[in-house]
């Protein structure tokens, strides 16, 4: 994995679009590892407009300002609701995913200074709320990466695991404890060029993890 932080082009396309209405907010690995825990790199930027069925013009705008910034920006794919693009200068490449998120955040965004502006950015609880329902449906190496962090940092799982659902109704630990256990983690630290001893307790916090989420599917007593 990268270093942690944003790059410096990353950077400054948070710059160029801060101000953009409505609003977007950053979430996602940039907003965890560029804001919150600088634990890794990230090979892409999330923007999410929250209460929007459609993203509309918002994609438009995100490129105009984009090409006028004089960076390079190719569309990679789109629909209603999701756009992909490849931005560029003469020195390195990012991603920019832009999505329209009817679900609510389950709680406000943060409002923070990043060079001479200002942007919102997901709390920790939220994007860690993300990550766990992101788990049940796509099980990435990175999403895994970030819980552990967020977790070592003072994440509160059991309150995360009673939010998943108002994000994903098909949500529950048992489902998402079943996942993991079947994840190929050792693989998948190999395909990132993880060292070994880094994947052996990456694969020892998985296995904590798949008990935490049984004994939470557990009923009381």
């Amino acid at each position: 994995m990268a270093s942690g932080g944003l790059t410096p082009l990353q950077e400054h396309a948070l710059e160029v679009l801060a101000g953009l209405e409505p609003p977007w907010t950053l979430t996602g690995g940039a907003a965890l590892a560029g804001f919150h825990l600088h634990h890794r790199g990230t090979r892409d930027l999330d923007f999410f407009w929250h209460g929007r069925e459609q993203l509309g013009d918002c994609a438009d705008e995100v490129v105009r300002r984009i090409r006028a910034a004089g960076l390079k920006v190719e569309s990679l794919q789109r629909s209603g609701s999701f756009q992909r693009l490849r931005v560029s200068d003469d020195r390195e490449v990012t991603l920019l995913d832009l999505v329209a998120e009817p679900v609510p955040p389950v709680e406000p965004a943060l409002d923070v200074a990043h060079r001479a502006v200002r942007i919102r950015i997901d709390t920790q609880h939220e994007i860690l709320v993300n990550k766990l329902c992101a788990l049940l449906g796509r099980a990435e190496f990175r999403d895994l990466i970030d819980v552990r962090a967020i977790l070592a940092a003072g994440g509160d799982l059991a309150r995360a695991l009673r939010d998943a659902p108002k994000k994903d109704g098909g949500f529950s630990p048992l489902t998402l404890a079943w996942i993991l256990r079947g994840l190929p983690v050792g693989a998948m630290a190999e395909e990132e060029g993880v060292s070994p001893s880094d994947a052996r307790e990456l694969a020892r916090f998985r296995d904590e993890l798949v008990a935490r989420l049984t004994a939470a599917a557990r009923p009381d007593p």
